[in-house]
């Protein structure tokens, strides 16, 4: 056996520990620090975390060169496609599913003829989209799978998935059909059939429940409509219908105007704040929200529920009892000190009420018009020197 000289092993020795006393006495060129040394892991492909946005050859060669081969043209397109695949698998597990859309829709481009490759691109591209929330678009590209493979498990899946998100639970529940047919023994597809079957029926009650709640509440408005009608109460018209030929002749308080309105409960409703609306009750009353307005203070009280029997003392009474608002610094507003009018804008007249009388009486008198649904009336006290000047000038008929 042949022997290394001891001078030669010497030598060998002494050139190693002059190697290693290098690393303690000169530092390594581009060398990783402990400052950058995840940055620089980070430009290597089999360790990034991400890839990223642009690839600048200098920065990232080893990722340039990868990509040149990934989308090298002169390769067969069957190589491209699948390479684009990869590309866009990486990137949907990094959760990066617009970058995957891409790449996939690349791969499609390419037209090769592999009928499973171009089948995956299109499940792959499907569940990028149901991830972004683009049910349409997902449920198009599986529905595109499953016209190039009837029996492909994942489109099938995917279809069914998008379908209950739709809330198209009739075509979740075809689509799960289809399947069972391919994959009888399927527990996705069996368990999202059962929930696309739940969904339906739930769905269905509710529609039944919405219908019904729809009829009785268009069955409400027509008797209240037909009680207002029966009333010969009057809704404000801000359109005069056209005249007829001889109406001429009509008496002035009779003329287009004071016709009832074509009645419509859009019409009726409150434009108060609590958006109160008048309805019937179950012993075939009628209920107004109406506003009271004091001008002397800019100031009004609002009776959400103002049945049309009660007289307009009763709630005054209640209104100005025991306890006077804080704006009624004179303490002036005592129920037989007030004078309620309602205001005929058209001809340009008040007309007092006798507060003993009832509101539907009231709503019934030829020159009242219901106006956004609350009738409103004006509260003076009785002899102020402002109700003497607010009359003043003002035509006023008593009832």
């Amino acid at each position: 056996m042949e022997m290394t000289s001891p001078a030669v092993q010497g030598d060998s020795d002494d050139g190693m520990d002059e190697f290693m006393d290098k690393f303690t006495t000169q530092r390594y060129k581009n060398a990783f620090t402990e400052d950058n040394w995840e940055e620089e892991f980070n430009k290597v492909p089999m360790f990034m975390k991400t890839a990223p946005e642009d690839i600048d050859p200098q920065k990232y060669p080893e990722l340039a060169c990868l990509q040149a081969i990934i989308h090298d043209e002169d390769r067969p397109p069957e190589e491209q496609a699948k390479s684009l695949k990869d590309e866009g698998n990486a990137f949907f597990k990094e959760k990066s599913y617009q970058k995957a859309i891409l790449s996939y829709t690349a791969g499609l481009k390419k037209k090769c003829g592999d009928v499973d490759l171009n089948t995956v691109l299109l499940t792959n591209r499907a569940a990028a989209h149901f991830h972004l929330g683009n049910m349409r678009s997902a449920l198009n590209d599986a529905a595109a799978a499953k016209n190039i493979k009837p029996d492909h498990l994942k489109a099938l899946i995917r279809g069914a998935q998008c379908c209950i998100e739709l809330r198209n639970f009739s075509e979740a529940i075809r689509w799960c059909d289809e399947g069972l047919k391919a994959h009888p023994t399927d527990k996705k597809l069996q368990e999202l059939k059962a929930a696309a079957d739940k969904h339906k029926r739930a769905a269905e009650r509710d529609a039944r429940k919405a219908k019904a709640k729809e009829k009785k509440l268009h069955g409400e408005k027509e008797a209240l409509l037909a009680a207002i009608k029966a009333r010969g109460i009057k809704l404000f018209q801000s359109v005069k219908p056209r005249q007829q030929c001889g109406s001429d002749s009509e008496d002035e308080d009779e003329g287009p105007s004071t016709a009832i309105a074509q009645l419509n409960l859009d019409g009726l409703s409150s434009q108060e704040a609590t958006g109160a609306q008048v309805f019937l009750d179950a012993q075939g009353s009628v209920h107004w929200p109406v506003l009271f307005l004091y001008p002397e203070h800019q100031q009004s009280d609002f009776i959400s529920a103002f049945c049309e029997n009660n007289c307009f003392i009763d709630h005054l009474a209640v209104m100005f009892g025991e306890e006077l608002p804080p704006w009624d610094t004179d303490r002036k507003y005592h129920p037989q000190n007030l004078q309620l009018y309602f205001e005929d804008e058209e001809k340009e007249t008040l007309y007092q009420i006798n507060p003993e009388t009832s509101l539907l009486k009231v709503l019934q008198h030829k020159r009242f018009f219901v106006k956004a649904g609350s009738p409103s009336f004006i509260v003076l006290v009785n002899g102020s020197s402002f109700c003497k000047q607010f009359l003043t000038g003002k035509k006023v008929q008593r009832l």
